[in-house]
């Protein structure tokens, strides 16, 4: 059961919005804190990349944990009302970002997605390392990678999945 009306509700969920959220203006000040400089939400590339690295050919998307259902992620609940329309909502967005990054992958272009949980909880010096490790990957030829599972595990190590589809593998 919900706690405000159906029209409260419809306000509330439109006001969420795409950009500027603040897990991606944690990393945006710490990669310019860096030196990088970038392009934000280029919308000629598929899926208006939340920031884009010309120079290293490489486009960065900060996922929200629960608007893209982050597996295994505390921040990646799923309402109990309505069920079907939201797993149907959450599996669109998976497919549509899989899409994107398929084209992005035909294109040329590499792809890094930094997800919601491995900025929320940082410390400024964590974000720091966070931005290191960003920068690493765009000096690196991986294609595509991951930043982001539980909290705890970033705070303690902040490690950097590398995870690439099978079907882009570089032989």
């Amino acid at each position: 059961m919900d706690t405000v009306d159906k029209k409260t509700r419809s306000r509330i969920m439109a006001s969420v919005g795409q950009h500027d959220t603040g897990p991606e203006m944690r990393l945006r000040r710490v990669l310019h804190k860096l030196g990088l400089r970038y392009r934000l939400n280029d919308r000629r590339l598929p899926g208006s990349p939340d920031l884009v690295f010309p120079r290293f050919h490489a486009a960065v998307f900060v996922h929200g944990c629960f608007w893209h259902a982050h597996e295994g992620c505390k921040f990646a609940t799923k309402p109990s009302t309505r069920k079907g329309f939201w797993n149907e909502k959450f599996e669109a967005n998976k497919r549509r970002d899989r899409r994107n990054y398929d084209t992005l992958f035909e294109e040329g272009w590499r792809v890094l997605v930094v997800w919601e949980c491995s900025i929320k909880c940082l410390k400024d010096k964590e974000l720091d390392d966070l931005g290191a490790e960003v920068a690493k990957w765009l000096a690196d030829k991986e294609r595509f990678a991951e930043i982001g599972t539980l909290v705890k595990v970033i705070r303690s190590s902040l490690p950097i999945s590398r995870i690439e589809p099978t079907r882009h593998r570089e032989e």
